[in-house]
């Protein structure tokens, strides 16, 4: 496992080495699907470390929670098979000691249990004394202090080799995305802390496969250092995440398609880190105009509402309000008034369009 990590930029995000590639089924149903999987990958030799999940935490119960700890033999014939090193979900400290009894070689903590530090805390505590890597998965809701608190916890408990794994977060109202990448989020957590690998899981961030090609993409454009894709020997079949699940031969079609670009290139140095800014602010001006969209969603019902009570369009006011309340936040933000009054003044003029062809409808 160490030299196949050292052969990737898991060990150093600074490198042009190449991306960690992970690989494997959303869940480990049977060890027939299992080694199926996973021997597949193998053979398209594009893979660095394979994945299925035993335990799945979901969201109501009833839903298929993983196989347990019975599946993680299945994982280590596929570790003797393949070569190659296997990481699986963990949540407990149970689950941390029975994934290393069987061999696991690197451990990953999940969306759901991020946003709990008590639970954080559980599984660093039984960390204390091993030397194995540990992947942390942002949290369901976009709390960078979260994330940042997990990092802080597993590291604390002497775990040298830790990663970000990035896979969206939750949002309302959202239809594209299974869960918002928000890559803005991502990409402050990578500027402060520039040493840890941060790795994209785009097939959360997607949710279904058409896309999936897509968002990878952005990930390497942005210099994310690797990727970690669901994968199944029959994705429609699959007991959990059918629709962002792909064959390994998909797969392998998936990464032959990305163009991977280098920070460093035949290009002088400044050109290519300008263009590594642009993409992260095209990235940020798409959600910047995905918020407006909203924003004027709910401007129109508030039309609607002033239309049914005979309110005036133009609250005084609340106006004011807004602006006080917002030149205040710009300020800490260290934006200046003017901008924040011209940004505002914008935002405004177009909301109460909104809202004047919403009231005089007939």
């Amino acid at each position: 496992m160490e030299q196949i990590l050292a052969n990737t930029k898991f060990g150093d995000p600074t490198s042009d080495k190449k991306p960690l590639i992970i690989s494997g089924p959303c869940s480990a149903e049977t060890e027939e699907q299992t080694l199926a999987t996973m021997q597949a990958l193998a053979k398209t030799g594009k893979v660095d470390v394979l994945r299925a999940g035993i335990w799945k935490p979901r969201t109501r119960p009833g839903s298929f929670e993983g196989i347990g700890t019975k599946g993680l033999p299945w994982l280590q014939k596929a570790k003797e098979l393949t070569g190659l090193p296997v990481t699986v979900e963990v949540a407990t400290a149970k689950q941390v000691e029975d994934a290393l009894h069987f061999g696991v070689d690197i451990l990953w903590i999940g969306a759901r249990t991020t946003v709990n530090p008590f639970s954080v805390q559980d599984i660093a505590d039984a960390l204390k004394g091993v030397d194995v890597p540990v992947l942390i998965k942002n949290p369901i809701n976009p709390d960078l202090e979260l994330w940042i608190g997990a990092v802080e916890r597993i590291q604390k408990a002497g775990i040298k080799k830790v990663g970000l794994i990035h896979r969206g977060f939750s949002s309302y109202g959202n239809t594209e995305y299974r869960n918002a990448p928000m890559w803005h989020l991502a990409i402050e957590l990578k500027r402060r802390h520039p040493e840890l690998p941060m790795i994209c899981d785009p097939s959360h961030i997607s949710g279904r496969r058409d896309i999936l090609q897509a968002v990878s993409q952005e990930a390497i454009d942005l210099d994310y250092d690797g990727l970690m894709v669901e994968t199944h020997v029959d994705p429609d079949a699959a007991w959990s995440d059918a629709k962002q699940q792909i064959t390994p031969e998909k797969f392998a079609e998936l990464l032959d398609g990305i163009v991977w670009r280098r920070e460093h290139t035949d290009r002088n140095e400044f050109n290519s880190a300008l263009d590594k800014l642009r993409a992260q602010i095209n990235q940020i001006d798409d959600e910047i105009m995905l918020l407006l969209g909203n924003r004027m969603k709910i401007a129109e019902k508030i039309g609607a509402y002033k239309k049914e009570n005979n309110i005036t369009i133009l609250q005084t006011n609340r106006w004011n309000e807004i602006l006080e309340r917002n030149i205040t936040k710009g300020d800490k933000l260290g934006l200046s008034k003017d901008f924040i009054l011209k940004y505002f003044d914008a935002v405004h003029l177009e909301s109460i369009n909104r809202q004047n062809k919403v009231m005089n409808e007939q």
